[in-house]
């Protein structure tokens, strides 16, 4: 398939759309919906995030997009007991694979509503049993086990987005967009970040934990796919604050940081012990 027909572009009025190869065939699937022109920005950015955080940490990688920006980033380390209750797995049976979505949706669980998950392994069940608990538009990976693809062909009344990547497709080193009817082009960003970025360290203090090595690879790759200006806050493997897209980066420090610090605040005891009636939905939750 050298093509796939899309509902509209950015906006309803904008058609006739469609994604295609000038040459071969798409490198994805589409298993289950009808993804539009924002869904497959989401998908294609936010694969490209995770697969790459792969590579440089050796973990599962998971990321949760909005309006091709992370609203979270995280890797596949084991859960806290607070952590579990604030991202709403409490007594869920998680994967590492699962645990790095739960922490990527759930660090800044406001931004993330309605996301586009992307995940850096197929997908098992244990993740597509949260994701089903969810509010999201779709999900990229590079693969589904077959209970996976069962539990999501469910969501949505049957119509959520499910898209299966080829993991050895590479792109071509030149890119091009089109702007006002011209056409801009330039290699891709091929640039690596990996922690031997990190070697020369140039304080008196020579010491850097390996734990802040990945937190500091996982933030820069998380801003390589965040549309500038940006800033990002990471801790214990996921980003808890990202600031995005505005025209001051100062702006986007406090954006970050007031995420970063309602991520905190939500584990102050207090937090956790607000009674909410019986059937109260996890979005009102998370608005409270």
């Amino acid at each position: 398939m050298t093509e796939l027909e899309l509902k509209y572009g950015c906006n309803p009025n904008q058609k006739p759309a469609r994604i295609f190869m000038e040459s071969g065939d798409l490198p994805l699937q589409v298993l289950n919906g009808k993804p539009g022109y924002i869904n497959f920005m989401d998908a294609l950015n936010s694969w490209q995030l995770v697969r790459e955080l792969k590579a440089a940490t050796g973990l599962p990688a998971a990321a949760s997009f909005k309006h091709v920006s992370p609203a979270g980033a995280a890797v596949g380390t084991e859960l806290t007991d607070v952590e579990r209750k604030i991202y709403f797995a409490e007594g869920m049976e998680l994967s590492p694979i699962a645990s790095a979505y739960v922490k990527a949706r759930g660090a800044d669980r406001l931004c993330s509503y309605g996301d586009w998950a992307a995940l850096s392994d197929v997908c098992d069940e244990q993740t597509a049993r949260y994701l089903a608990l969810e509010v999201s538009d779709g999900v990229i990976a590079p693969g589904y086990t077959d209970k996976a693809l069962e539990i999501l062909r469910t969501k949505r009344k049957g119509g959520y987005n499910v898209v299966q990547i080829d993991p050895a497709y590479v792109p071509k080193a030149i890119e091009h967009k089109d702007v006002f009817g011209i056409t801009f082009e330039q290699g891709r960003n091929n640039f690596e970040i990996s922690s031997a970025l990190l070697e020369n360290i140039v304080t008196e203090n020579k010491t850097l934990p390996e734990a802040a090595k990945r937190d500091l690879v996982l933030s820069l790759i998380t801003l390589k796919y965040t549309q500038s200006n940006s800033v990002c806050y990471v801790k214990d493997g996921q980003a808890i604050g990202v600031g995005a897209g505005q025209q001051s980066r100062i702006h986007c420090t406090r954006l970050a940081g007031g995420k970063a610090d309602n991520w905190l605040l939500r584990q102050h005891p207090k937090v956790l012990a607000l009674p909410f009636l019986p059937g109260i939905r996890r979005p009102d939750r998370d608005n409270a």
